[in-house]
């Protein structure tokens, strides 16, 4: 089959780097019982393999032996103590897949997990009973070194078996091994556990781009729309068949957990059927997967976080959404969004000239930095402008600098939305007029650095926009607020200490890695902080990104967002919820009145509480 280039072979020592890292496990110990029997038989795997060097050899070379290298000793003790270790590592995922089964198994292929755990059993089995007979037939030179084989041996002596039988049972098990080994090496390739050829390669050549970038090939070229197998690229199919169907992007998908047709996991599977049993020409979007299932992602990003072997998702799922924008097929409300984005240059459909009305409110005239040189630009962002809950929040936003004497400006009616989702929803063309409409007014101001309180607009303004040409240097509110009160220009004054609880947002947190500052911040503003078990790199989506907002979540069996306040409430300690995105002062604000728990918690933007300690300060 005839796949596109990817150009994954620069950076060796960085690559060479990332696979030594999964090697150790670094993803699949974050789940702790699947990482550690995982470890078992991996590590088992390798030392094991010198039974099986040490039983083909002896066939295929006369006088072949491992005992110059310590077969007899060393090795033969660490072979039967890792058999040991295997079988309770096949034994522990038995367990787990037979009578714990996590619902992340829930679509991936039992059948073949069973018959690997039954070949890998086989094959450790017959290797102890095939060195215990030896023992008992006097052949056994590494009886000493055998503490389990010895013990089988001596329970066989002990039931009188000659030696002469334990000879003849020796070769009978001795050929039961080697037939396990070979036809476990003949199943592999046709099973899931292909992983095990597959994986290392996958994770080498895994996409060493800023995260929160969307390649494209030249800036006047928009990346293309995957429509059939012959668009995709040879790395996008090594992706399928290096899929370990282990289901934790399924178990970390917000759009699976609200119950919408969309599984990280069996998105892959299907491609990977597709790209085996259909034409190349064969389309792709429709037949093999839906549109729903496209049009469910929120772009978190949380299936890429935590795949093991690095499958890379999103590219896939934001390049079959291209081939929907192109074929015309787009949800009447997403549609609705982006015809508002094409004329007004926000979702909203308002008015360019009141998307800075919410300064109305202030005490002081915020710059204009399209006329007067700044210190900071501040890119307030579409909810940030123009929803009527977050305009006070924008209002504390400004009194905060003008409090420290930052010397900003914003750009009124110039402001065009950043692009981000647009850009995840597919819709090439308009992300890049937006794009190149902001970057216009930038290049005409002048300023140091830009501030904004919206995750997503950082997201494009700080990664994105450099695919045109265009570099800046970016900040969001909450780095720059820490900023200030370390320098000592917005002192922070004691408060009611009170326990709260955070939200980390995805193209904050896990796009770009801002995690510690606002955290700092809430502890500056003199509270507790009780972490949520999701947070941080494993952070639950709220359910706006990727232009979920724009959609309708009727479908859905909970929202994103309900699931999170669920979580916070659970904790029993949390006063408030505290979030540093105006999308999620809209979404949890909405989940909190949805299920009527506004006395038991609140929704506090990261910028009122620390206004609350400013306000303290004598």
């Amino acid at each position: 089959m005839i796949s596109q280039p990817a150009m994954r072979f620069d950076q060796p020592g960085r690559r060479l780097q990332g696979l030594l890292a999964a090697i150790g496990h670094r993803r699949l110990i974050r789940n702790r019982y699947s990482g550690i029997l995982h470890a078992m038989i991996f590590v088992s795997f390798f030392v094991l393999a010198t039974a099986i060097v040490q039983s083909f050899g002896s066939v295929l070379f006369p006088g072949f032996s491992l005992a110059p290298v310590g077969g007899d000793t060393w090795i033969a003790l660490a072979q039967d103590v890792f058999a040991i270790v295997m079988l309770t590592g096949v034994a522990l995922a038995a367990w787990q897949r037979l009578v714990l089964r996590p619902a992340r198994f829930k679509g991936s292929n039992n059948t073949d997990a069973n018959i690997i755990y039954i070949l890998i059993v086989i094959i450790v089995v017959t290797m102890l009973l095939e060195a215990a007979f030896a023992i008992v037939a006097g052949s056994g030179a590494s009886a000493i070194w055998r503490p389990v084989s010895a013990t089988l041996g001596a329970a066989f002596t002990a039931m009188r078996m000659s030696p002469e039988f334990a000879s003849q049972a020796h070769d009978v098990f001795y050929w039961l091994h080697v037939g396990a080994i070979l036809a476990f090496v003949v199943y592999i390739p046709g099973s899931k556990h292909r992983h095990m050829l597959l994986a290392a390669p996958n994770v080498y050549f895994r996409s060493l781009k800023p995260i929160g970038q969307i390649p494209r090939p030249t800036p006047e070229v928009p990346p293309p729309p995957l429509a059939a197998a012959t668009d995709f690229a040879w790395k996008d199919m090594l992706d399928t068949y290096a899929c370990t169907e282990c289901g934790r992007c399924q178990a970390a998908c917000p759009a699976y957990a609200s119950g919408l047709p969309l599984s990280p996991k069996l998105l892959i599977t299907d491609l990977r059927d597709h790209f085996v049993t259909q034409p190349a020409d064969a389309p792709i979007v429709g037949p093999t997967i839906s549109e729903d299932t496209l049009w469910a992602c929120t772009t978190c990003r949380a299936c890429m976080e935590v795949c093991p072997v690095h499958i890379e998702h999103l590219p896939k799922i934001i390049g079959m959404r291209r081939t929907l924008i192109e074929n015309g097929n787009i949800q009447p409300m997403l549609q609705t969004a982006l015809s508002n984005l094409q004329r007004v240059g926000n979702s909203m459909g308002t008015a360019s000239k009141m998307r800075a009305r919410w300064t109305k409110g202030l005490p002081f005239n915020v710059k204009d930095a399209r006329k007067e040189p700044v210190d900071v630009l501040w890119f307030v962002g579409d909810f940030a402008s123009y929803d009527p809950r977050v305009q006070e929040i924008s209002r504390t936003v400004a009194l905060l600098f003008q409090r420290a004497g930052v010397d900003f400006g914003i750009l009124y009616d110039s402001e065009r939305n950043s692009g981000n989702d647009v850009h995840r929803v597919g819709e090439e063309g308009l992300f890049e007029t937006l794009a190149r409409e902001n970057i216009a007014t930038l290049s005409a101001c002048t300023f140091k650095r830009i501030v904004t309180t919206d995750p997503h607009s950082l997201n494009a303004l700080a990664q994105e926009y450099s695919a045109f040409g265009a570099t800046y240097d970016v900040v969001h509110y909450s780095a720059f607020l820490l900023e200030l009160v370390e320098a000592g220009r917005l002192p922070l004054g004691p408060t009611e200490r009170r326990t709260v609880t955070y939200h980390d947002p995805c193209y904050l947190g896990r796009y770009n890695g801002g995690f510690d500052a606002p955290r700092a911040l809430i502890a500056r503003a003199g509270c507790a902080i009780n972490e949520m078990g999701r947070c941080r790199e494993n952070s639950f989506c709220c359910g706006a990104g990727g232009g979920r907002i724009w959609q309708d979540d009727s479908a859905m069996t909970e929202r994103p967002s309900e699931n999170r306040i669920r979580e916070a409430l659970a904790l029993g300690d949390a006063e408030l919820f505290v979030v540093a995105c105006p999308k999620d002062s809209v979404m949890y604000g909405a989940a909190i009145d949805a299920l009527g728990v506004s006395d038991r918690i609140k929704v506090v933007d990261l910028a009122e509480l620390v206004m609350s300690a400013a306000e303290t300060h004598s």
